[in-house]
């Protein structure tokens, strides 16, 4: 009877050790709390800003950075937001997470040498389901933010994408697994290795499984209530309460990769879908006055789907180019063989991703004469 009264006051004491352990930012947290709207807080996406406390949004590659003087530092997000990169100084990146219904702060550095420092959080998954918000970092009571240089200085890229942009399933080496949030990283995605390798700054607007007019399995008429057209113009996916601005991020060049889930299952129009992107580019376009814009294609689609998909985006730029809008071009990534792996459901791998990103970053530099 004693062993057994041991063993259950052991279990009730590990049990309140993990409820406090997880209930622990719930209370009062020390610090200094810096809120998303703070200007020293570079904000790097889609985000809606009207809440000066939170910021939110739901496109990967979202991104908050900050120079900070100090010894530790810490992130406050919505509970439940999902998975972030987080990268502080030159260390390498690591994934933090808020997937409770109580998580809210999470420490990102402590014991830090008593000096300058930058961190950087990028949300690393598709927030249809999470639907993130980012509410600012909490600094030591000696620590303090420094300013952080404007983006008007950069090169500027958008990226418009499906599964293939936002990394699904790049974490997995088993094409037999499926779409699960722990395995997609956006972060390694050939759209931001690109932008890492051209010292760039990129908005990223993509979505696993959209399509130019037909989303993944979609009826032959197309999906227009969820395609890209339909998406484009708003902050966040699929919620129209708030038009983009797009004077708040001009690109100097746009990519789209597009075409794959249009082309994936039977049953496509190709008449509709070269509508579908042409519809697409007058958006676009009209977003984006003087950005360059390139039409790419690949690394998923094989044999017959992947010639007709870059015959019809071959035909969309030369109908732009008779138009009169001669910053339209295209690019072909090599099509995926296996060699360097599949992710889940047959998506590019990291190893993928670093051969597409290699391809682009090459022909970006050449094209935008990013030397």
């Amino acid at each position: 009877m004693k062993k057994l009264f041991l063993i259950v006051l052991s279990f009730i004491i590990c049990h309140l050790s993990f409820s406090v352990a997880q209930a622990s930012t719930t209370v009062p947290v020390k610090g200094q709390w810096v809120k998303p709207s703070d200007p020293r807080i570079q904000c790097v996406g889609r985000m809606v800003t009207t809440n000066p406390d939170s910021y939110r949004f739901s496109y990967p590659g979202t991104t908050f950075r900050a120079v900070f003087e100090g010894t530790q530092i810490k992130m406050k997000a919505k509970p439940g937001s999902g998975y972030f990169m987080v990268t502080i100084d030159q260390a390498e990146p690591f994934k933090v997470a808020f997937r409770g219904e109580r998580d809210s702060v999470v420490t990102l550095a402590t014991a830090l040498p008593m000096a300058q420092h930058t961190v950087e959080v990028m949300y690393c998954i598709e927030g249809y389901d999470y639907k993130p918000e980012f509410r600012g970092f909490i600094l030591g009571s000696e620590g303090n933010l420094k300013n952080f240089s404007n983006l008007d200085n950069s090169r500027k890229i958008e990226f418009i994408g499906n599964s293939i942009t936002c990394g699904y399933g790049n974490e997995s080496t088993n094409p037999a697994d499926h779409f699960e949030f722990e395995t997609e990283n956006h972060y390694y995605s050939y759209a931001q290795l690109t932008t890492r390798a051209l010292q760039a700054t990129t908005f990223i607007v993509a979505r696993s499984g959209i399509g130019a007019y037909r989303n993944y399995g979609g009826p032959k008429e197309g999906t227009p209530d969820y395609d890209m057209p339909s998406q484009y113009d708003y902050t966040l996916y699929n919620d129209h309460s708030e038009r983009w601005d797009f004077k708040r991020f001009q690109p100097d060049v746009v990519c789209i990769n597009l075409g794959t889930n249009d082309l994936s299952t039977p049953n496509y129009d190709l008449t509709l879908l070269r509508k579908g992107y042409e519809k697409l580019l007058g958006q676009v376009r009209k977003g984006n006055p003087k950005a360059k814009i390139v039409l790419l294609a690949g690394s998923m689609l094989q044999g017959k789907e992947l010639e007709l998909c870059k015959q019809t985006l071959d035909a969309v730029a030369e109908q732009l180019h008779k138009n009169g809008d001669k910053e339209v071009y295209r690019f072909n990534f090599t099509p995926q063989a296996g060699d360097l792996k599949f992710g889940a459901d047959w998506h590019p791998s990291i190893w993928q991703h670093e051969k597409m990103a290699a391809e682009l970053t090459a022909y970006l530099r050449s094209l935008m004469q990013w030397f």
